[in-house]
C-alpha cells in the first residue's frame, strides 16, 4: 500500500508541476495520465486496506496504467517527470508481484 500511495502522491505532484511549465500543451497527455494514475493507485490502496474481493484484479489494471504513465513521463526532460517515471515503474513492479502472489504491498 505504501508504494501505491507514494506513486499516487508523485503523480499528483508531477501533474501539478506539468501545469506550471511554460508550455503546457505538450504536457497535456502527461497530465491526463498523471491524474488517472494517481486516482487508480489511491483506489487500489483503499481496496487493499478493506480487503476487497476486487483488489487482486484491480492491481493488474493499476500495473497497466503505471506502465503507461511511466512511458509518457520518460518522454519529457523535466525532473518531476523523470522522478514520476521511476516511481510509476516501481509501483507497476510491486503491483505485478502482488497480483502474481510474490509479495505483499505494505
Amino acid at each position: 500500500m505504501q508504494q501505491l500511495l507514494a506513486c499516487s502522491t508523485t503523480c499528483e505532484s508531477c501533474g501539478a508541476s506539468c501545469l506550471a511549465e511554460q508550455d503546457v500543451t505538450p504536457m497535456a497527455h502527461c497530465i491526463e495520465l498523471n491524474r488517472d494514475c494517481a486516482e487508480v493507485c489511491s483506489l487500489a490502496a483503499k481496496l487493499l486496506i478493506r480487503e476487497s474481493e476486487f483488489s487482486h484484479e484491480f492491481l493488474a489494471f493499476c500495473e497497466k496504467i503505471c506502465r503507461h504513465c511511466a512511458e509518457e513521463c520518460s518522454k519529457h526532460e523535466h525532473e518531476h517527470c523523470k522522478k514520476c517515471a521511476v516511481e510509476c515503474i516501481k509501483c507497476a513492479e510491486a503491483c505485478h508481484a502482488h497480483h502474481h502472489g510474490n509479495i505483499v504491498l505494505n
